[in-house]
């Protein structure tokens, strides 16, 4: 059930309980998890923290604890399958999840008793009344043939064969109400989408406290900032909830202009900024940023050489020497830094770039280190996804959960690093599978296959690596191809999961379209494939859309796919 009160249904009950926190692997779920552990700290609160990646890893870590535990905190997992059906608990078990997954299950929806759902009031949910979807079973047949008062055996006949016609009516109309639930089950169930940031969710919790921190408003930003790079709000929803944030602050750090209370220079201030979209620019150089953000490599098409032209063109229409913008931003001529951003949009709207710059947040701690919360969120989702050194995903999972405390600087700087290479690596397969038509129109979809032995495809073996490499060049894609309508259809990419074991990782993305709501119908598409052609598939992820599947079966799952949308 939806909580209406946070405080004083969920924080005010855990308080004073052992808590059991379950935190998916996503950078929002992860800024979430540092608000409500920082919430703990002030309070004294017991908690384990458990990182799980998937179903299975959610099975087992319940499986594991649920003897020392009655309370579960699940963060970014939980909310869009029947928990008490997957997980079978206790009685005396409660959980309190807190997801942007969307839609909601209906049953987590309806159960008031241990199934506790952290949701914004604003979002919108559209979910089913309880009267279309759920109905009383218990109809009791009258036993007309016990009682005898002396009437009639033609009066008893009539009585039966008037039984006899409402049990009929009541069966046909139990089978219109099964066939209208289905209908309604379908229309709520068939698209996936995001709701508000997790993290967002958890910083308002502290707000209504008057416990809320600098801190956390910067992990509330960039689990905001999450969604937006990983393109699972609407522009609209990034825009509303940016003025959300934008007004806290202002709250927090107005004292920055008052000149007799001002902050020392060592303290961390946020500052909103309508910068440029320009992956990692400042830690990088000009030069190296645009040719690896999507935005900028997509609308100049970088992987031809009359691209290449375009960018050279780009930068002499600004009149910045080639010498100034391959070097460091840090070490660019500050005459030229003042002025830069006004320069490159100027510029970048000749050049059919209109959005260019975008509203965001930086982070100063204190004169030298200045971050973009976009810079923290490539950062973060690298040292998660980091494949240089063979450890455990917890071990991972915890790097970049330091990374996001300004007490360990260097783990963030080895996360910008890391999210460097990601990037370049992101850019290179797609200028490689656009200059080799590796993607293809299946009919209702395109489809691309990343080959065994493709450089840098272990990295793509990991789901949110994957899903950025999927947006890229689907956007890629779409500014190259002159045909119209293939320009509207959604993507399907596959890259090699296991060798060994002959795996594949899928992940079907929605069309890419001004109009796009985000919403992706492939999660019950690509279940419904499965089912049909019994393709030996495992569905782990918490997206729907990111399956395993066995590398014989990818042919005739396709197959069934493509009949199946045509």
């Amino acid at each position: 059930m939806f909580l209406s009160d946070v405080r004083r249904e969920f924080y005010e009950v855990i308080v004073t309980q052992r808590v059991l926190l379950l935190v998916a692997s996503d950078v929002d779920a992860l800024c979430a998890c540092k608000i409500l552990q920082a919430l703990f700290q002030c309070d004294h609160v017991q908690y384990t923290l458990v990182p799980v990646s998937g179903w299975q890893e959610l099975e087992t870590a319940f499986l594991e604890h649920k003897d020392q535990f009655k309370y579960f905190v699940l963060i970014n997992c939980g909310a869009n399958i029947d928990l008490l059906e997957v997980l079978q608990p206790e009685e005396d078990t409660f959980f309190f999840v807190c997801d942007t997954h969307r839609p909601i299950n209906v049953v987590n929806v309806y159960n008031d008793m241990q199934i506790k759902l952290l949701v914004k009031p604003d979002d919108d949910l559209n979910v089913p009344a309880y009267d279309e979807i759920f109905r009383d079973d218990e109809e009791e047949e009258e036993d007309s043939g016990n009682e005898s008062d002396g009437s009639e055996p033609s009066g008893k006949r009539k009585r039966f064969e008037e039984a006899v016609v409402e049990r009929t009516m009541k069966r046909r109309e139990r089978r219109v109400w099964e066939a209208r639930r289905q209908e309604i089950l379908f229309d709520y169930e068939q698209y996936e989408y995001h709701g508000t940031s997790s993290a967002i969710v958890m910083f308002d919790l502290a707000w209504k406290m008057s416990k809320d921190l600098n801190d956390m408003l910067w992990w509330a930003i960039v689990g905001l900032t999450d969604q937006w790079v990983q393109d699972k709000i609407t522009q609209m929803k990034y825009v509303t909830d940016i003025g959300i944030l934008q007004r806290h602050v202002s709250r927090h750090n107005h004292r920055n202009e008052d000149e007799e209370n001002s902050l020392s220079i060592d303290c961390m201030r946020i500052a909103f900024e309508y910068d440029l979209r320009l992956a990692l620019y400042q830690h990088w150089s000009l030069y190296e940023s645009l040719c690896n953000t999507c935005y900028t490599s997509a609308s100049l098409k970088l992987w031809s050489v009359q691209g290449q032209k375009r960018l050279q063109e780009f930068l002499a229409e600004m009149g910045l020497p080639l010498k100034q913008v391959k070097q460091k931003f840090n070490s660019m001529d500050m005459a030229l830094k003042e002025n830069l951003r006004d320069m490159i949009e100027e510029s970048a709207n000749k050049f059919g770039m209109k959005d260019l710059r975008v509203q965001t947040f930086s982070i100063h701690f204190g004169f030298k280190n200045k971050f973009l919360a976009s810079d923290i969120v490539y950062a973060t989702a690298s040292l998660m996804e980091n494949i240089e050194k063979e450890e455990p995903g917890t071990a991972s999972f915890i790097k970049a959960l330091d990374s996001l405390s300004r007490s360990n600087l260097e783990k963030l700087y080895h996360g910008l690093e890391l999210a460097k290479k990601q990037l370049r690596a992101i850019q290179q397969t797609v200028a490689s599978c656009i200059c080799t038509n590796l993607v293809i129109s299946q009919g209702p979809f395109l489809y691309c296959c990343l080959m065994e032995g493709t450089p840098d495809v272990k990295l793509f073996s990991r789901p949110v690596s994957l899903c950025l490499l999927s947006k890229y060049l689907l956007k890629s894609f779409v500014c190259s191809t002159k045909n119209k309508r293939c320009k509207l259809l959604p993507l399907i990419v596959a890259a090699p999961m296991d060798v060994e074991q002959g795996t594949v990782i899928m992940v079907g993305i929605p069309p890419e379209t001004e109009s796009s709501d985000k919403k992706n119908f492939f999660g019950r598409a690509f279940e419904k494939a499965a089912e049909s052609t019994h393709s030996r598939t495992l569905h782990n992820h918490f997206d729907m859309s990111i399956i395993e599947l066995k590398t014989e079966d990818r042919s005739k799952f396709l197959d069934a796919l493509i009949s199946l949308l045509s």
